[in-house]
Formats: C-alpha cells, structure tokens, sequence
C-alpha cells in the first residue's frame, strides 16, 4: 500500500511515527513537504529514514497578511494560504493508494484535489479543539464542512479534538480514530538514561536551584502564558517560605519583557535560561522536580509528554488539549491560567506534595509509556482502513 503524506512542516516529534508507519506499509510511505519550514536535524533524520521518498519541494506562493508560520499567534488570527505550484502533479506522480494530509488548511488542498480527481482515500489528521477554534469564523466553519465531502476519514489527537470535529461536522466515531500526536517518549527516555547524576547535580548549582525546581519550557510568548505564571508566581513567593524555584527554558518575543520584570520588582527565585536546543534539553527535564505549563491556547503540548517520560508530575492549563488524556490527579494537577488564584493555588499544591512527586512522576511515566510512536502510526493505519472501506461501499 503507497502511502503519500502531505504535511508542508513536521518537527523532531513526528520522525519515530513515520518510520514506524513506512515500516507498517512495507516501506511504501511518502512524504512531501516544504523545505524552508522544518529544521535541516529533522529533514536529515526523515532521509535516513525514508531516502528518495522524503520530498522536499521548494516552491510557495502565500496568499494573505503573513508571509510565514507565526507561533506567537493564536489560532485564526490571520488568514494565509501557501500554495505550492506543481504539488497537485507531484502527489500524482508518487502513485498513492492513500492520501494522508495534516489539518484543513496548509496545503491540504491538494490531497483534496487529487482525492476529487483521482478517488483515492484521504485521511485527515487533525490537533485542533473546540477551545482554539472558539474565534473561527464562518467562512472558515462553511469551508470546512465542504471539503469534508473529500474527507473520508480523520485521525484525532485526542478526546477533545473529536468532540469538535463531531460537533463541526456531525460525524461520529466510526470515521474518527485518536492517538496520532505523541511525543517522542523513548527518545527522550534513552536520552535521560544516559545522564549522570553529577551532570545534573552541576546543572542544577549552575542554575542556583533552591529548593523544588518547577519547570517551564516552551516559547516565551503571550499565547504561552508566562508572563500570568511570573505575575502569581511574585504574589506565591509573598506567602511562602518554602524553597523552590521556578525556571524558564526558552525564548521568544515576551523573553526581555520577562527579565525587566523580575529585575524592577525583585521577584526572587526566577531563572531564565533562554534557548536550548531540543537535542540538549533532556537534562533540564532531569533536573526538575514538576513540570508546569500556563499556555492559554495549546491543541497538544509536546512538551508535556516528554516531560511525563522524564518522569515529572504535571501542572498544565486547562486549556491545553492534552489533559484529558494524559494529566489526572495520580500525577498532576489542572488549573486556569486566566485566574491568578487558581495558578497560586496550584503552585502551592505542588510545594505542599513534594515528599510525593517522585512517587507522581513514576505515574506519570507509567501513563505516557502507551503514547508511543507505534500506537500512534497504528491509529493512522485504522484511520486508512476507515477510508479504504469507504471507497468500497
């Protein structure tokens, strides 16, 4: 069975799935993509993998008010559309018995050309929630709903993203399959395994931890909520005397805005360490004691399976697509970012349970070790399924 799989941009996370689907379908999987988007590691990783069959093409024409992907943004924030002059060719050319495309937008139009034209099979896989999708407009609602009929099948990250695909577009679960997004959690695993205590125990002098090290990492953008997580972690730190430590890996537009902060109101225990690349970040993960993620709009944060699979308890927003699966009471704790009390409350939760986050990050470890890629390229196979037999009937 030909697999082609259009997806424009992929990143570290994605490489175990392909090659764990290219190995489910006999090494007959492709994947065409935009060579100026995903990071050169991550195109070389996918060559080693899949060769001549990892396409990059180079041509992109953009319609709308942003030349590029912009992260910082929240979802439907801007309307672009890249189109790729001679993709709709390429995908033919590659013989497919099935169309795999990510989300309804990027350049999933031309899976849903070639489906019209051609009746292949097209599987969508799709991250979004109701939440992020709160402030989608209707020509994009009344978009979607029409190239459904294009769609035979869509392959969910979770609970959420299928509550609002059956809300939009009145499917129920048997065109739907859950689990494609998943981190990579033996990577990161293998990566822990292989560090030193006395490597973490210089990290964590380098970065002056007192106390319980709770760990943030991501971009530093409004959309992350970080600078809401600084605000009640100063009002925390006015009633508690514990010793803790709160540290931020990453950088981005807010990063400066941060640091200006913690400096004029003396904000104590606040370390700011900037980028790390992804490659490196493993022994911050170590060094932690809980992880905490204030987003205000996430589908499926990346960062918080790779953070179970290093064994954290977790402090995420409920606004971040993943906890339903992933974060319950045996290992974390959910709180609402928009409220400053909920994210104090949280904070001396943990504070208050560190004789058990240990015991919580084992938890954590023993939910995330299903969230592999082979279970993930298993739920796209049934999705695949799904739409084969739909072109049969």
């Amino acid at each position: 069975m030909r697999i082609t799989w259009v997806t424009r941009s992929f990143l570290d996370y994605r490489i175990p799935v392909y090659k764990a689907l290219d190995e489910m379908c006999n090494h007959n999987l492709t994947v065409i993509y935009y060579k100026d988007i995903p990071p050169l590691r991550c195109q070389e990783k996918l060559k080693k993998i899949l060769g001549d069959r990892a396409i990059a093409r180079d041509k992109e024409l953009r319609i709308g008010n942003r030349p590029k992907i912009d992260n910082a943004s929240r979802a439907n924030s801007s309307i672009r559309i890249p189109i790729s002059p001679g993709l709709v060719k390429q995908i033919i050319q590659t013989k497919p018995d099935v169309l795999i495309s990510d989300g309804f937008m990027q350049w999933t139009y031309a899976p849903l050309i070639v489906s019209a034209l051609k009746g292949i099979p097209h599987v969508m896989l799709y991250e979004r929630t109701a939440h992020t999708e709160r402030t989608a407009g209707k020509i994009r609602i009344l978009y979607r709903k029409f190239v459904s009929h294009w769609i035979d099948a869509i392959g969910c990250n979770g609970i959420l993203t299928g509550e609002y695909i059956k809300s939009l577009l009145g499917w129920n679960d048997s065109r739907l399959t859950y689990g494609h997004m998943v981190a990579d959690v033996t990577g990161m695993q293998n990566m822990i395994s292989q560090i030193p205590n006395e490597t973490i125990s210089s990290l964590r002098n380098h970065l002056k931890i007192k106390g319980v090290m709770i760990l943030f990492v991501g971009q530093l953008i409004p959309r992350k909520g970080v600078r809401e997580l600084l605000n009640a972690w100063e009002t925390f730190k006015q009633s508690n005397n514990e010793d803790c430590t709160l540290v931020y890996v990453g950088s981005g537009s807010q990063e400066q805005e941060l640091k200006d902060i913690i400096k004029s109101q003396q904000i104590p225990d606040v370390i700011l360490t900037g980028a790390i690349d992804y490659d490196h970040i493993a022994p911050y993960y170590k060094a932690a004691d809980c992880f905490i993620i204030p987003t205000l709009e996430d589908n499926w944060s990346l960062v918080v399976p790779e953070a179970m699979a290093c064994g954290l308890p977790i402090a995420t927003s409920i606004y971040n697509g993943c906890h339903p699966e992933l974060v319950h009471q045996e290992n974390g704790w959910t709180f609402d970012p928009l409220k400053k009390e909920s994210i104090i409350n949280v904070l001396n939760q943990i504070i208050n349970s560190k004789n058990q986050l240990k015991y919580m990050g084992k938890k954590s470890m023993d939910i995330v070790s299903k969230e592999t890629a082979e279970r993930a390229a298993d739920s796209i196979i049934k999705a695949i399924d799904i739409a084969i037999k739909r072109h049969k009937k």
